[in-house]
């Protein structure tokens, strides 16, 4: 699993004395008079008032070509103005507040202004259609929705009557139909002046909803607390640093947008670059080029895409300006880490974490040397390790030996709950770790490798077979820009591995490249390991957040249950 290749980072990072536990990283934040702790005055008020309000927190990208900027202080005015709104109109501290909306300047106000009143918010993907909606906002008792009109008309609106407790509707723009409320001149008539809710640093500040292989979508629950997390998280594994031009190209639809896209960022002082529009190569790389991006953090899947369309594509643009890439929402494999050295010049660091632990937990930080295709190590005040569960009983296991990935609880981003589930909240802790689902393996050195999840493992004629293995090694053939594997019954071996790849622009899908595919990856892994059968593919689905979905592959080729498609990519199917 391990690669024996190297990649030493040429700079070290900028503060070299690390905390050595989560108070450090509190004492870093202002917090509220009488000892509260809000996410929105540490994202936005306290630089304001230490005389930043000039910089510009957000560049903003249109996607029909328009550019705005939106400095620390009117983003500051934007959130208590939208705070008072929601007073007006009755929305108090406690309440529920749920986000349906593109990527635009008004959404980053309701976020912070929400917040800035005690309010807890829920993102929501805007690409959702009506259901994924409906069954969100049901589980998280809303009581406010911010969104377009067009949104509303077509997702909401028929079923709202439905919703009892949904008390304001708030719609983005000059107009709204009726029964809801046009944001934009609400926003003109309020004052912008707010004294910010004393919020305590557990109440609840954040609902994230992630899906289950069955059944409907888990309500992950943070507090105000997070933000000690984001913003020392952002510190250690993004190195972001006040003033930095920083790109996170995840929508704040998904865990990494919010955490790492709204508040990591704005709490440690940076300019954010929010583009507007979907993934484009060509618009992605001017805006590099244009914006002067110095750290940029994005999706393995957008990474494939651009190596899919090969490194001519970013010649004859200028990228000097970057320093730090890093990359989230599955494994990187070892062929994109060295992609982005021989593109970029720079290396991307993986990092791992999950909606419930809230932040960056395992990652390959700017002091540390890259094993390519390896998570990294934990942050500071994480304590991880690998286990192995029976029962009640939890046993740590040796370096070497892959097992289930485990946290020791305690990190102030950390859920409280799942909304509603306390049982399944319960049956993810145990043996006192928190267990993450993930199957994973730690190396002599300290470095943590990604396996595959849980239900993912493949049991052929003894092996314990990890699908990410596979995957990685076939993307090393030159022909193939993505894999996903999953095991399939066989009578003599139990399971065997198949593959599902897509294929760089230039090759095509035949029994020869099929026969060479199988060659190369018996070379790379042996016989018992590699797949005996691989099938070629436009598209593999995925989630929105671009997650490839071997759940779905499996239950559409054994004719099972496929569970939750709410955050299914539409062209994927």
């Amino acid at each position: 699993m391990a690669t024996s290749i190297i990649v030493k980072n040429a700079s070290k990072p900028h503060d070299a004395g690390l905390p050595t536990g989560w108070a450090a990283a509190r004492a870093r934040l202002e917090g509220l008079p009488g000892g509260g702790l809000n996410i929105a005055h540490e994202a936005l008020d306290r630089h304001v008032m230490a005389d930043h309000g000039d910089q510009p927190a957000l560049i903003w990208l249109g996607k029909d070509g328009g550019r705005q900027i939106v400095s620390y202080a009117d983003l500051a005015r934007d959130a208590a103005r939208f705070a008072n709104v929601l007073r007006a109109h009755g929305i108090n501290r406690g309440a529920r507040l749920f986000l349906l909306s593109g990527r635009v300047p008004a959404l980053y106000a309701a976020t912070l202004g929400a917040l800035k009143a005690g309010v807890v918010v829920s993102p929501l993907f805007a690409a959702f259609g009506p259901e994924p909606v409906r069954a969100r906002m049901e589980i998280g008792e809303a009581t406010v929705l911010v969104t377009t009109a067009q949104h509303y008309k077509r997702k909401v609106a028929p079923w709202r009557n439905e919703l009892p407790g949904l008390k304001l509707v708030l719609i983005i723009g000059d107009d709204a139909p009726e029964d809801c409320v046009a944001l934009s001149p609400a926003m003109a008539e309020a004052s912008e002046h707010f004294d910010t809710e004393p919020t305590d640093s557990e109440d609840m500040a954040l609902l994230h909803f992630t899906s289950g292989t069955t059944g409907l979508p888990k309500g992950v629950v943070h507090v105000h607390q997070a933000v000690v997390a984001h913003v020392e998280t952002g510190r250690l594994a993004l190195d972001i640093r006040p003033g930095d031009i920083y790109w996170c190209t995840a929508d704040p639809g998904w865990v990494t947008g919010m955490s790492y896209g709204i508040i990591s960022p704005l709490c440690n002082r940076v300019t954010m670059v929010v583009d507007e529009a979907e993934f484009d190569l060509e618009r992605w790389y001017s805006i590099l080029e244009r914006e002067r991006v110095q750290v940029w953090y994005t999706a393995p899947t957008a990474i494939r895409m651009m190596m899919r369309a090969g490194a001519e594509a970013a010649k004859g643009h200028d990228f000097s300006a970057l320093r730090f890439l890093a990359s989230v929402g599955e494994p990187l494999n070892a062929e994109c880490v060295l992609w982005g050295q021989q593109v970029f010049g720079l290396p991307f660091h993986d990092n791992w974490w999950q909606s419930e632990t809230g932040g960056i937990m395992i990652g390959n930080t700017a002091a540390m040397d890259i094993k390519p295709g390896a998570m990294g190590k934990p942050l500071p005040g994480i304590e991880a390790g690998i286990v192995q569960v029976e029962g009640a009983c939890v046993t740590e296991l040796p370096d070497g030996e892959i097992g289930e990935l485990a946290l020791r609880p305690g990190w102030p981003s950390m859920m409280r709950v799942y909304l509603g589930q306390p049982e399944r909240y319960a049956k993810v802790f145990r043996g006192g770790w928190y267990l993450t689902g993930d199957l994973a393996m730690r190396d002599s050195d300290g470095y943590f490798w990604f396996v595959g999840r849980a239900d993912d493992l493949i049991k052929s004629a003894g092996h314990l077979i990890g699908p990410f293995e596979v995957e990685s090694a076939l993307i090393e053939h030159e022909a193939v820009a993505e894999a996903a594997v999953i095991g399939v019954p066989d009578e003599t071996a139990g399971e065997v591995v198949k593959a599902f790849v897509t294929l760089k622009a230039g090759f095509e899908a035949d029994d020869a490249l099929e026969r060479a595919l199988r060659g190369h990856a018996r070379k790379k892994l042996g016989p018992a390991v590699a797949p005996r059968e691989i099938v070629f593919r436009e598209t593999l689905p995925r989630t929105r957040s671009g997650k490839i979905m071997r759940r779905l592959l499996r239950a559409r080729e054994l004719g099972l249950p496929e569970g939750d498609l709410s955050t299914l990519e539409g062209d994927a199917t």
